[in-house]
């Protein structure tokens, strides 16, 4: 009997990938597993350890590119309600990993809970804006994260502090851990003031990126003291096309696709944004979607 066997009303097999994910490309993978709790999935992760099977998380999708040839092994969407759970106690708010993100940045702006407002227009879930440190020029996420509850490779759920954490620039300490909750600390100010930060934040990111396309946020990580889509702007590439991948016209770091496109368009594009900005300007991009 295969050891997924025991998990088969929350599996599905050679499930597609790609519609899950913001760029709506790749291929399927060997397993889709939708744990109904914690416990669940604690079981499923020790029984893929025993097998040696590869487990990875899907978040919303809103930085990941699946490759065309899909992904072995299995992959965990948190979206049962007990992953999606939001527990307010004014500005200390515990937070599933497998809630929306946008959603609960308006809940937070109607309550007027300030310290993520910076995040307007950035999609995705809790839990991967946790693993990446998202955000952008207003602030990032890191910026409210008191604690993480993760799911180690060993089984053990733990509680990580923010020390423990080591947010960075677009990325942390959580590699193969799963992120299952976190505790926020928000600060409490008039809900007019809240809203008014959100919606600045809002129309410059709608003023400045392609939100209506399809994409999966920035390309590339800025170098220190440079803008990536600068240098790709410089670089002569914006609307430079690979198949039915293009650089947008409308933000250089950005990577729009047709409705024919493919995640190896995608791929390509990007070795060439590289390559040539390497050349012009002397400089390493490092590519900040997740390639998968």
């Amino acid at each position: 009997m295969n050891w997924c066997s025991e998990f088969a009303d929350r599996m599905e097999r050679d499930a597609p990938l790609g519609r899950l994910t913001w760029f709506r490309l790749g291929g399927r993978v060997r397993y889709l597993f939708h744990p109904k709790d914690a416990e669940e999935l604690v079981r499923m992760v020790g029984r893929a350890r025993e097998t040696q099977t590869p487990v990875k998380v899907l978040g919303a999708g809103a930085n990941v590119l699946i490759s065309d040839d899909g992904v072995d092994g299995v992959v965990v969407r948190l979206d049962a309600p007990c992953f999606k759970q939001v527990a307010w106690n004014h500005g200390e708010v515990q937070v599933g990993a497998g809630v929306d993100l946008m959603p609960f940045l308006r809940s937070c702006v109607k309550r007027g809970l300030s310290g993520i407002e910076c995040m307007a227009g950035i999609p995705g879930s809790v839990g991967g804006a946790i693993r990446m440190n998202a955000g952008g020029r207003f602030g990032e996420f890191a910026s409210v994260v008191h604690e993480v509850d993760v799911l180690c490779e060993e089984g053990r759920v733990e509680t990580w502090t923010r020390d423990q954490l080591a947010f960075g620039y677009r990325s942390s300490a959580i590699r193969d851990e799963i992120i299952l909750s976190a505790r926020l600390r928000l600060q409490e100010d008039e809900p007019s003031r809240v809203a008014q930060r959100y919606d600045e934040y809002f129309d410059y990111k709608k003023r400045t990126q392609p939100l209506a396309d399809r994409s999966a946020g920035c390309i590339f990580k800025n170098p220190p003291g440079q803008s990536a889509g600068a240098l790709i702007d410089r670089a002569g590439l914006k609307g430079r096309r690979c198949g039915q991948a293009q650089v947008s016209t409308h933000h250089a770091n950005f990577i729009v696709t047709g409705p024919d496109a493919t995640a190896a368009d995608v791929v390509r594009l990007i070795d060439v944004i590289r390559d040539r900005v390497n050349t012009v300007h002397g400089m390493e991009l490092e590519v900040e979607v997740d390639i998968w």
